[in-house]
C-alpha cells in the first residue's frame, strides 16, 4: 500500500504546534482589542494618524469633544450591564445543563457497560472476530470520559466567546468615532479571538484525549476510536441546550422590545427608554455567540469522530498507520494556519475606508480561506496519505487513491462556499430577493409574510443540490469516509467562519450601545452599516452550519449502520418505513416547541414592557429610568424552563427507538430527520434573515426605492417590523437548533450502537 511521506513523529509534533499557534494568535488579537481603553483619559488625546480610515480627527473633536468623558463612561456602564446579564444567565444555564451532563454520563456508562453484563474480559472485535479487543466495560468507561470532556470543551468554547464579545462591544462603539474602518477592525479581531480559540481548543483537547486513551488501548484502535465518539456527543448535547436556551432568551427580549418600542411607541431600536433593551443586547451574546460557538464546536468534533471511526476499521487502523489515521486532524491543523493568514487580509493587509467596503471585506475572507485551504488540503493529502489504501465500505474494503480523498475534502469545502453565497444572495438587501420582500411591505404585513416564506422555500434549492453533489461524489470516491472528510472540509475554515459570525452580534451590540449612550447620528450610521453586513454574514454562517450538519449526520449515520451490523437499510420494510416517517416529523415537533416557547416568553415580555411604559411616570420623556432587571429576569426564567422539553425530545428519541424498536427502525428515524430537518433549517434561517434585512433596507433608505418605502414609522416600515418579528424565532431559535437535532441524534445512536445491536428492539422480540 505504500508509506506516507510525513513521519509519525512529525505528525505528533505538527498537530499540537498548530493548535498552540491558533491559541497564541487569538491571545494576540485579544491584546490588540484591549488597547482600546474604556476610560475617558486616553480617548481625548488620540490625535495620531489623523486622516486614517477616511475620517479626520478634527471631525471627532467637533462631534464628540463636548461630552467625551460622559460618553465613554456611559459606554463602559452599559457594557458592564450587558456583560453581567450574559454571565449570570450562562451560569444559571450551566447549572441545569451540568445536572443533565452528570445524569447522561451515568446513562452512557450503564447502557454500554451492560452490553456484556459489566464483564472485564476481552471480547472478539466487532469487525475482525479473529482478534481480541478490550472489554465492553472499558468502552463504557472511556466513552463516558470522552463525553464529559466534549461537554466541558463545548461549554468553555461558548463561555469564552461570550466573554470576548461583551468585552469588545463598547470598544467597537468608541472606535466608531474615529471612523468605520477602526470599528470594523475591533469587531473583526474580537470575532477572530473566538474563532481561533474554539478551533484550536477543540483540536488540542481531541488530540490529547486520543493520545491518553492510546496508553490503555494500545493496538486496539477500533475500540479506541469507538470510545472517542463520546467527545462529539458531549460537544453537541451542550450545544443543543446552549442554542435552544440562548435562542429563546434572545428572541423573547427582541420581540418584546420591537413590538412595544417600535410598533406601538414609535421609538427607535435600542432606545434607552425601552425596558427590554438590555435583555435584547444580552440575548445577542448568549444566543448568537455562546450558542453558535458550542454548535460549530459540536459539528467539528462530530465530523472528526465520524472520520476517525471509519478510518479505524480501514487499512489505516488495521495496519496502525498513525499519520494516515490523523488525516482529519491534520486537515484541521492546516485550517488554523490558513485562517490565520486569511484574517491578516482583513485586519492588516487591506484597510477599510468606507461603508461600502465592509461586506466585500467579509466575503473576501470566505473566498481567500477557501482558495488557500484547497492548496492546504492538496498538500496534506500528498504527504499524510499512502498513494493507495483501503476504506471500509459496509463490510468490504474499497481501494482508494490519495488524490480521490483530496477531491472529497475539496468538494465539501467548495460546497460550503456555494451554500454561503446562495444564502447571502437570498438574505442580503443588496440583491433583488430581499428588495422584493421590502417592496411587498407597501400593501401591509400579510404580503410581506407571504413573500418572505416563498423566499425561504426557494432558497433551499441550490444548497440541497450542492449537498447532494458533494454526497454523491465523495461517497463514490471513498464511501462513508469520503462523506466524513467532506464535512470536515466544509468545517476546515471554521476559525474564519466563526470570526465572521461572531462579528455580527458584536457590531449589533455596538450599535445598541451607541444609541443608549446618546451618541450622534453619524456614529449610529456607522455601527448600523457594520451591523447590516454582520446580519448577512450571520446568515452565511448558519448556512455553513446547516450544510456541514447534513454531511456530518450522514457520515455518522453510515458509521452507525456499520457498527450496528445492519447490512442494508431497506425503505420497503415496515420497520424502517415507520422510522422514516416518524423521523421526518421530529423537526416539525421540535420547531413547534421552540417557536411556542419564544411566543409565550415574548408575551410575558410585551406585557412587562407595556406595564412599565404605562406606570412609570416620565419614562417616555426620558426623565425616569426603566426597570431593566425585571425584563432580564423574564428572559432568563423563560429560557431555562423552556429549553428542557425540546432538549429531552432530541436526547430521548434515539434511546427509546433503539431500545424498544431496534436498529432498523432507528436507522429510518435518523434518515427521516436528516432529510426533513435540513430543508426546514435552511428555509427558516433564510426567511428570518430576509425579513430582518428587508426592515433594515427600508430603515437605511440608501436607494430611491428604499426611500419611497420609508422613513422609520411609516406603514411599510411597520409591516417590515412585523415580518422581522415573526422571523426572529425562525432564524435564531428553530432554524439553527435543527442542525443540532440531526447531528445529535446520529452521534447518540452511534455511541449507543453496541447496546442497541445486542439488546435493542424489545417490542419486536416480544411478538
Amino acid at each position: 500500500m505504500g508509506a506516507t511521506i510525513l513521519s509519525d513523529l512529525f505528525t505528533q509534533i505538527l498537530i499540537p504546534v498548530c493548535s498552540v499557534i491558533g491559541i497564541v494568535f487569538s491571545l494576540v488579537q485579544w491584546y490588540l482589542v484591549s488597547q482600546v481603553k474604556l476610560s475617558p483619559e486616553r480617548q481625548t488625546s488620540s490625535n495620531n494618524n489623523s486622516s486614517k480610515n477616511g475620517y479626520n480627527d478634527s471631525l471627532i473633536e467637533e462631534e464628540e469633544g463636548l461630552n467625551d468623558h460622559n460618553v465613554v463612561l456611559k459606554c463602559a456602564e452599559i457594557q458592564n450591564a450587558i456583560s453581567e446579564g450574559a454571565t449570570s444567565f450562562l451560569f444559571t444555564e450551566y447549572q441545569y445543563v451540568g445536572i443533565f451532563m452528570v445524569a447522561f454520563a451515568i446513562l452512557i456508562f450503564l447502557f454500554l457497560g451492560s452490553v456484556e453484563g459489566f464483564s472485564t474480559k476481552s471480547q472478539p472485535c466487532t469487525y475482525n472476530v479473529h482478534k481480541m479487543c478490550k472489554s465492553a466495560l472499558a468502552n463504557a468507561i472511556f466513552s463516558t470520559v470522552s463525553f464529559v470532556l466534549g461537554a466541558i470543551t463545548s461549554v468553555v468554547s461558548g463561555f469564552l466567546g461570550m466573554k470576548i464579545a461583551t468585552y469588545a462591544n463598547a470598544r467597537t462603539t468608541l472606535e466608531a468615532r474615529k471612523g468605520v474602518g477602526k470599528a470594523f477592525i475591533t469587531a473583526f479581531r474580537s470575532g477572530a479571538v473566538m474563532g481561533f480559540l474554539l478551533a484550536a481548543n477543540g483540536l488540542l483537547v481531541l488530540y490529547i484525549t486520543i493520545n491518553l486513551f492510546k496508553i490503555y488501548y494500545g493496538d486496539d484502535w477500533e475500540g479506541l476510536f469507538e470510545a472517542i465518539t463520546g467527545y462529539g456527543l458531549g460537544g453537541s448535547s451542550m450545544a443543543l441546550f446552549g442554542r435552544v436556551g440562548g435562542g429563546i432568551y434572545t428572541k423573547a427580549a427582541d420581540v418584546g422590545a420591537d413590538l412595544v418600542g417600535k410598533v406601538e411607541r414609535n421609538i427607535p431600536e435600542d432606545d434607552p427608554r425601552n425596558p427590554a433593551v438590555i435583555a435584547d443586547n444580552v440575548g445577542d451574546n448568549v444566543g448568537d455567540i455562546a450558542g453558535m460557538g458550542s454548535d460549530l464546536f459540536g459539528s467539528y468534533a462530530e465530523s472528526s469522530c465520524a472520520a476517525l471511526v471509519v478510518a479505524s476499521i480501514s487499512s489505516f487502523g488495521i495496519n496502525h498507520e498513525f499519520t494516515a489515521m490523523c488525516y482529519p486532524l491534520l486537515i484541521s491543523s492546516v485550517g488554523i494556519i490558513v485562517c490565520l493568514i486569511t484574517t491578516l487580509f482583513a485586519t492588516d493587509f487591506f484597510e477599510i475606508k468606507a461603508v461600502k467596503e465592509i461586506e466585500p471585506a467579509l466575503k473576501n475572507q470566505l473566498i481567500i480561506s477557501t482558495a488557500l485551504m484547497t492548496v492546504g488540503i492538496a498538500l496534506v493529502s500528498w504527504i499524510a496519505l499512502p498513494s493507495s489504501f483501503t476504506i471500509f465500505n459496509f463490510g468490504v474494503q474499497k481501494v482508494v487513491k490519495n488524490w480521490e480523498l483530496f477531491f472529497c475534502v475539496a468538494i465539501g469545502l467548495w460546497a460550503g462556499l456555494v451554500i454561503g453565497f446562495v444564502t447571502e444572495y437570498y438574505t442580503s438587501n443588496a440583491y433583488s430577493p430581499v428588495q422584493d420582500v421590502a417592496d411587498s411591505c407597501r400593501t401591509g404585513a400579510a404580503t410581506n409574510v407571504i413573500f418572505g416564506l416563498a423566499l425561504g422555500y426557494k432558497s433551499v434549492i441550490i444548497p440541497i443540490f450542492a449537498i447532494a453533489v458533494s454526497i454523491f461524489v465523495s461517497f463514490s470516491l471513498a464511501a462513508m469516509y469520503g462523506i466524513a472528510v467532506a464535512a470536515l472540509g466544509m468545517l476546515s475554515t471554521i476559525a474564519t467562519g466563526l470570526a465572521i459570525d461572531a462579528y455580527g452580534p458584536i457590531s449589533d451590540n455596538a450599535g445598541g450601545i451607541a444609541e443608549m449612550a446618546g451618541m450622534s447620528h453619524r456614529i449610529r450610521e456607522r455601527t448600523d452599516a457594520l451591523d447590516a453586513a454582520g446580519n448577512t454574514t450571520a446568515a452565511i454562517g448558519k448556512g455553513f452550519a446547516i450544510g456541514s450538519a447534513a454531511l456530518v449526520s450522514l457520515a455518522l449515520f453510515g458509521a452507525f449502520v456499520s457498527r450496528a451490523a445492519i447490512s442494508s437499510v431497506d425503505v420497503l420494510t415496515p420497520k424502517v418505513f415507520i422510522g422514516l416517517i416518524v423521523g421526518a416529523m421530529l423537526p416539525y415537533w421540535f420547531s413547534a416547541m421552540t417557536m411556542k416557547s419564544v411566543g409565550s416568553a415574548a408575551l410575558k415580555m410585551v406585557e412587562e414592557v407595556r406595564r412599565q411604559f404605562n406606570t412609570i411616570p416620565g419614562l417616555m420623556e426620558g426623565l425616569a429610568k426603566p426597570d431593566y432587571a425585571t425584563c432580564v429576569k423574564i428572559s432568563t426564567d423563560a429560557s431555562i424552563k423552556e429549553m428542557i422539553p425540546p432538549g429531552a425530545l432530541v436526547m430521548l428519541t434515539p434511546l427509546i427507538v433503539g431500545t424498544f424498536f431496534g436498529v432498523e427502525t432507528l436507522s429510518g428515524v435518523l434518515a427521516g430527520s436528516l432529510v426533513s430537518g435540513v430543508q426546514i433549517a435552511i428555509s427558516a434561517s433564510n426567511t428570518g434573515g430576509a425579513w430582518d434585512n428587508a426592515k433594515k433596507y427600508i430603515e437605511a433608505g440608501a436607494s430611491e426605492h428604499a426611500r419611497s418605502l420609508g422613513p422609520k414609522g411609516s406603514d411599510p416600515h411597520k409591516a417590515a417590523v412585523i415580518g422581522d418579528t415573526i422571523g426572529d424565532p425562525l432564524k435564531d431559535t428553530s432554524g439553527p437548533s435543527l442542525n443540532i437535532l440531526i447531528k445529535l441524534m446520529a452521534v447518540e445512536s452511534l455511541v449507543f450502537a453496541p447496546f442497541f445491536a445486542k439488546h435493542g428492539g424489545l417490542l419486536f422480540k416480544l411478538f
